[in-house]
């Protein structure tokens, strides 16, 4: 019997321990997508407890803690945040088999040296000794990245930012390199009208000038795009439902814009028709200026109204949707394509039955003009665990080459993530270890490390160019 998160963790066999400590475990991270806010980095922000690094924002503590039966004030309300704390501690051991189990002991191990299990007994022990090193230079925002050998940062921003901190960051010499990414989800969101147009009378004041046509619209956002390239902005993100493919004439979304100016209700046909102009302008851009561009597919979001009126979006009540979306995919990708002007891009999926697909359809698109081109990315939010990272790295293996694959990512906005992209590594390495274990691989550790090392780190690096 093993000891619960010893070194040698989620490693089955001799292969695994040998391929994550001797290849995979000092690898830096390229950390490529994230919610991390560039304003607590620049600011190098020293958080008071742990309560607040640890539970503030962070909705999938969240829905466990309400799947517990932990009210509603314990958890986004307004009880102190030692109580807060003491709640997510007395539903930790309830985490069993859940990957919070898993995240908050690597987590408390990695960063703070405590092996300790957290529970209603250990809670206040946890608590003053976590909160106690917070309170040192070691524990700033800017030394946590340091400490987990983070080489490269993406946040996810919308084109209206001025990237500020960012700059900030850049200037103060911060041997990090904390990168912004281009998420203008908000500026095609034809679904409500209301919203958009509040949107871009808030790109109006950033360009300061005036919009009163869809050709002004698109040179102002072109324009921010620019801005966020010249910015150091190498990869723009997409989180969307589906892919958007219908056909459409430049006039038909000129007029569509013109009804949407005037705050009139499109039909659906035209939602449908402005958000492909739209992503297929996006795509343009992205290409022309050699971005690798995401997108990130099939969340079912705000499920609960009463929550959202009371708490707002991003507080956990969005799941895993069953939308279609092969058909649409092809074409947007095949458009591009057909143009010879489609960028290096990752498609990642919610829906674990879309596995196979998206691994199949990344094939598609791969024209031996770079290695790993179209990427089938890693288990995204809800599959982000043992099982569902196991299961796409099985159908990537299947169809198509794992060895190209540009590895991990946090998607997280919680300075102590990092250890996702370790979490990855062994499962990583014990499915190539468990291979060699059963004579299906070459015990050629020379050459399946190597492998090991790109995905962990060489791919990223010489795929997004940083």
């Amino acid at each position: 019997m093993k000891n619960f998160l010893d070194e040698n963790f989620l490693l089955q066999n001799k292969s695994a321990e040998r391929l994550y400590h001797e290849y995979a475990k000092q690898m830096p991270i390229i950390d490529y997508h994230c919610h991390l806010p560039p304003d607590q980095i620049a600011q190098d922000h020293q958080f008071e407890n742990l309560t607040q690094i640890w539970l503030y924002g962070d909705h999938y503590k969240w829905r466990a803690m309400r799947a517990n039966g932990v009210n509603e004030a314990f958890i986004t309300g307004n009880k102190s945040d030692y109580e807060k704390f003491e709640q997510w501690a007395a539903t930790v051991p309830y985490t069993m088999r859940n990957p919070l189990y898993h995240w908050t002991h690597l987590e408390l191990q990695r960063y703070f040296d405590v092996h300790d299990l957290l529970s209603p007994q250990t809670a206040k022990q946890v608590y003053d000794n976590c909160t106690a090193k917070l309170q040192t230079g070691a524990y700033s925002v800017k030394s946590l990245i340091k400490k987990m050998n983070v080489e490269v940062v993406c946040t996810t921003d919308d084109p209206l930012d001025n990237l500020e901190y960012h700059q900030q960051i850049k200037s103060s010499g911060y041997d990090v390199k904390v990168l912004p990414s281009y998420r203008p989800d908000k500026a095609m969101n034809a679904d409500d009208v209301a919203a958009l147009n509040a949107y871009i009378d808030k790109l109006e004041k950033v360009i300061d000038a005036e919009i009163g046509d869809y050709d002004t619209y698109i040179a102002a956002l072109k324009q921010r795009h620019d801005y966020f390239a010249d910015n150091g902005c190498k990869v723009a993100d997409h989180g969307l439902e589906q892919i958007y493919a219908e056909d459409y004439t430049e006039d038909e979304i000129r007029t569509i814009f013109t009804k949407i100016k005037s705050n009139g209700a499109l039909l659906p046909l035209e939602i449908l028709k402005f958000k492909s102009a739209m992503l297929t302008q996006f795509a343009l851009w992205h290409h022309e200026k050699g971005w690798v561009q995401q997108y990130h597919l099939g969340a079912l979001r705000n499920n609960n109204s009463r929550a959202l009126t009371n708490l707002g979006p991003d507080t956990g009540w969005d799941s895993i949707g069953d939308f279609s979306q092969g058909r649409a995919l092809s074409r947007f990708l095949d458009k591009l394509d057909t143009e010879n002007k489609l960028a290096k891009t990752i498609i990642y999926n919610l829906n674990p039955a879309d596995n196979e697909m998206m691994a199949a359809m990344i094939g598609n698109f791969n024209d031996g003009s770079v290695a790993g081109k179209v990427q089938y990315g890693s288990a995204w939010w809800f599959l982000d665990q043992k099982d569902g990272m196991t299961k796409q790295i099985n159908a990537l293996s299947n169809m198509g080459l794992l060895s190209r694959m540009v590895g991990m990512l946090t998607d997280s906005r919680s300075f102590l993530s990092f250890p996702r992209h370790e979490y990855f590594r062994r499962l990583l390495c014990n499915l190539f270890g468990n291979d060699i274990e059963n004579g299906e691989l070459p015990a050629d550790f020379e050459w399946i490390g190597k492998i090991v090392q790109d995905i962990c780190y060489n791919n990223a690096k010489a795929y997004f160019g940083f």
